[in-house]
């Protein structure tokens, strides 16, 4: 049985990962998130940032006071596919722009 050290457990990225990213060059928080999907999950990195900057420290990669959080992004809110077969074309296509050609 491999021991992986998971880091996210929303996106199942592990250590192993974290330092692979870290060994191609990449050291900001706002680069391994965009390259393993760390934090991406529904936490929104709320469990593992503090992990991430631990490790990227561990590694010498970061100084932790001048680590910056993830850029942060609000999640979209979930459509049904019911709300979207309820849209008549006019509806879809409005964008709130009625003077534009």
């Amino acid at each position: 049985m491999t021991h992986r050290v998971f880091l996210c457990r929303c996106e199942d990225v592990t250590l192993a990962e974290v330092e692979h990213a870290c060994s191609l060059g990449l050291s900001d928080v706002e680069e391994i998130k965009r390259y393993t999907g760390l934090g991406t999950g529904p936490c929104q990195g709320k469990e593992c940032i503090v992990a991430l900057v631990r490790a990227l420290a561990a590694g010498g990669h970061v100084d932790p006071a001048a680590a910056r959080p993830f850029t942060a992004r609000p999640p979209a809110e979930p459509v049904t596919l019911a709300e979207l077969a309820q849209l008549t074309d006019a509806s879809a296509l409005d964008d709130g722009d009625e003077g534009a050609a």
